[in-house]
C-alpha cells in the first residue's frame, strides 16, 4: 500500500507530513516508557523482520497480491508507540534506498500504514485481551483479530485521504469499495502472519511480548527453600537471557533468509493499492520517484545481472540497514531513558 508521489496533491501531502512528524515525536517520548531491557532490543530486530516479510507479496485475488504491513505485529511485540517508530524507518528505508513509496508522500504512507495500523491494531487488541480467558492462547487470537482489521482501516484512510487531495477526478466510492474489497483479503495474509509470528515468540519467550505482560507466569525465586514470584523489576535469569539472545539470533536469520531467498518466490501481482490505481485511473499522474536511480531502487542491485542474486542482495542490505537504523535509534531512547530514571536524576527532581 505504498502510494508513489503523484498520487496526492501537495497541499495534502504536506498536512499528512505535519500529522507524521507530529505522531513521530510522540511516539518518540512514548517509546522511551515502552523501552526496557527487553524489548529494546528486539525493537530493531522488528523493524528488519517487518521490511522482510514486507517483500513477500502473496497471492489474494485474481491478477492482485498483498503483503504485510507490520503496524499490528510491532505494536503487539514492542508497543504502540514503538511499533509506529518501527513501521517509520521501515518506511524510511524503502523510500530512500529502494524507491518504494514516494519521498513527497512520505507523510502519507506514516500516517496510513504505520499510524493508523498500529492505533487500529493496538486498540482492538488491548480490548480483545481483556474480555478473552487470560492465557497465551488469547494473545494470539487477539494478534488475528486486530491485524485483520488494521488493514481495511488504512485503506479506508487512504479513501479519505485521497477524497480530500487526490490529483484526478474520479468516483471516491468505487475506489473505497475496491480499496475496502481488496484489502479484507490482504487482511486475513497479515492476521495469518501476525498471529503466527507472535505466537511463536509467546511460545519461547511470553515475556519479550508487550501485549502479552501480565498474561505470563511469573518467574520464580527459591526464598528459604520455598518458591515465591520474582519481582517484575528483578533481572532475568542467566538462562532467559541467553534465549533472549537466542530470539535475536533466530529472528535476524530468519529475516535474513526471507529477504535474501524467499522473496525471490514472491508474487509478482500488483499489490491492493497498485491494482485499484491501474482499474481506477487514479494513478494518471504519478510522478517518478526521486530515488529512482539509487543502486538498490525496485529492490534489485544495480549492474548485477542475475534477478536471483540481485533482489537478495538487496533483501540483505535492506534488512541489514534497517536493524541498524532501527537498533541505533532505540538504542539511543533506551539510554535517555535509563538517564531520566537514575537516583542523581530522580534525587535533583524532588
Amino acid at each position: 500500500m505504498h502510494v508513489p508521489d503523484g498520487f496526492i496533491n501537495a497541499p495534502v501531502s504536506a498536512a499528512a507530513g505535519v500529522v507524521a512528524a507530529g505522531a513521530v515525536a510522540v511516539s518518540l517520548r512514548g517509546a522511551r516508557r515502552e523501552l526496557d531491557e527487553r524489548t529494546a532490543p528486539l525493537a530493531g530486530l522488528v523493524a528488519a523482520f517487518i521490511f522482510a516479510v514486507q517483500m513477500l507479496n502473496f497471492p489474494v485475488a485474481a491478477g492482485t497480491s498483498g503483503h504485510l504491513l507490520g503496524g499490528a505485529l510491532a505494536a503487539i511485540l514492542v508497543g504502540p508507540y514503538t511499533g509506529v517508530l518501527c513501521v517509520s524507518v521501515v518506511l524510511l528505508m524503502q523510500g530512500v534506498l529502494f524507491a518504494d513509496g514516494g519521498l513527497t508522500a512520505l507523510g502519507v504512507n506514516i500516517t496510513d500504514m504505520a499510524i493508523t495500523t498500529t492505533v487500529v491494531a493496538y486498540l482492538v487488541f488491548r480490548g480483545l485481551v481483556k474480555v478473552l480467558p487470560r492465557g497465551r492462547r488469547s494473545v494470539t487470537v487477539a494478534s488475528f483479530v486486530a491485524a485483520l482489521l488494521s488493514v481495511p482501516a488504512a485503506a479506508v484512510v487512504f479513501t479519505l485521504i485521497y477524497a480530500i487531495g487526490g490529483t484526478t477526478d474520479v468516483s471516491i466510492g468505487k475506489v473505497a469499495t475496491a480499496m475496502v474489497g481488496v484489502h479484507v483479503l490482504i487482511g486475513i495474509g497479515e492476521a495469518v502472519i501476525t498471529a503466527l509470528t507472535v505466537g511463536a515468540v509467546v511460545a519461547v519467550r511470553p515475556d519479550l511480548v508487550y501485549g502479552a505482560r501480565g498474561l505470563h507466569r511469573p518467574l520464580k525465586l527459591r526464598v528459604a527453600g520455598e518458591l515465591v514470584d520474582a519481582p517484575d523489576t528483578a533481572p532475568a535469569p542467566v538462562a532467559a537471557r541467553g534465549s533472549h539472545r537466542k530470539v535475536w539470533i533466530t529472528g535476524l536469520v530468519t529475516s535474513l533468509v526471507l529477504a535474501g531467498f524467499v522473496s525471490f518466490y514472491a508474487s509478482a501481482n500488483p499489490d491492493g493499492l497498485e491494482k485499484v490505481a491501474q482499474d481506477k485511473g487514479i494513478d494518471s499522474k504519478t510522478e517518478k520517484h526521486a530515488s529512482d536511480g539509487s543502486p538498490l531502487a525496485g529492490y534489485g542491485v544495480k549492474d548485477v545481472g542475475d534477478a536471483r542474486l540481485s533482489g537478495g542482495l538487496a533483501g540483505v542490505i535492506g534488512v541489514g540497514v534497517t536493524v541498524v537504523a532501527g537498533s541505533g535509534i532505540f538504542w539511543v531512547l533506551r539510554r535517555r531513558r535509563t538517564a531520566d530514571t537514575s537516583p542523581s536524576q530522580i534525587t535533583e527532581t524532588v
